[in-house]
């Protein structure tokens, strides 16, 4: 148990670290997610093949799931793109818009009743986010970036969650991210057009950082979630990667030294958005109890 949750936490920190990465690779936003989907699908292939996890699927579910990919595709351009035009901790508190925006989406497309305490706990989350914004204007493009990367990031699970009905995680998984590598392939050079650079080749640093990227942050942190999965309920590991956020910030509050940027705005957006999520923690950790208690 206690490898399981040690397990757990390093792969919530690789997806913390995935802020730091974004702006560590010099490579435009579309560019980096190209590559970190070209490799991460590769490893999957070989690693999946090999031992013989993916499944063969209709046609049909390749397509539904390769739609899926391309949402989560275009969520890591917008997020990327986010911490370009602002920085990691604006990117990050962004990306903790995903409860508002989950609490709106999943009723939607699942056809069922929203849940008013969510709603009202994301609306917390977007007061926060609305502060930094009104007191700090130069972040006004990539907090707008953000969040639709927060709303994409939103709609993605809840389609995933329906497929999961139909396929293994392994196969879904490797379906997706390549699904997603093949549609912003597509898009790419659409994307250049308008975003121009002067090559398309990451350097030798930038090559490092992307394989870092994808095989720590990606496939490890992934096998990582699984290995705590056979151990943790899904409910301690869902509510362990609300602390994603956290890290990220902090890794670039020590990295970068962003903490010197920032007015006292962002802190009490930010503290506005910890009081959120630690309230719908302690929420579902009730309902969880009770549920436990009263089957």
């Amino acid at each position: 148990m206690k490898t399981a949750f040690v397990k757990l936490h390093i792969a919530v920190f690789l997806a913390g670290f995935t802020g730091i990465l974004g702006r560590l690779i010099t490579l435009n936003e579309g560019l980096l997610v190209w590559y970190r989907l070209l490799f991460s699908a590769v490893t999957l292939w070989a690693f999946f093949g090999w031992q013989k996890k993916v499944e063969r699927i209709p046609l049909v579910m390749i397509g539904a799931i390769t739609a899926t990919g391309l949402i989560a595709a275009l969520h890591w351009v917008t997020f990327y793109a986010s911490i370009k035009y602002a920085n990691v901790s604006v990117a990050l508190v962004c990306f903790s818009a995903l409860g508002f925006f989950t609490a709106i989406f999943e009723p939607l497309i699942l056809r069922k009743k929203p849940v008013l305490p969510e709603i009202l706990l994301g609306l917390l989350v977007i007061l926060g986010i609305a502060i930094i914004f009104h007191f700090d204007p130069r972040y006004k493009l990539g907090i707008g970036i953000g969040l639709v990367s927060s709303v994409l990031a939103a709609i993605f699970p809840v389609l995933n969650r329906q497929l999961l009905r139909y396929v293994s995680v392994e196969t879904l998984t490797t379906y997706e991210l390549t699904g997603g590598f093949l549609t912003l392939s597509i898009l790419l050079p659409f994307y250049l057009h308008f975003f121009p650079v002067a090559t398309i080749l990451p350097g030798w640093q930038d090559l490092g950082w992307l394989l870092f990227l994808s095989w720590f942050c990606t496939v490890w942190a992934f096998q990582l979630s699984a290995y705590a999965l056979k151990y943790i309920s899904a409910f301690t590991v869902n509510l362990s990667y609300n602390l994603e956020p956290v890290y990220g910030i902090l890794l670039a509050f020590f990295v970068y030294q962003e903490n010197r940027y920032l007015s006292w705005n962002f802190y009490i957006g930010l503290a506005l958005i910890v009081l959120a999520v630690s309230l719908q923690m302690v929420r579902v950790y009730r309902k969880n109890q009770v549920a436990r208690f009263n089957p």
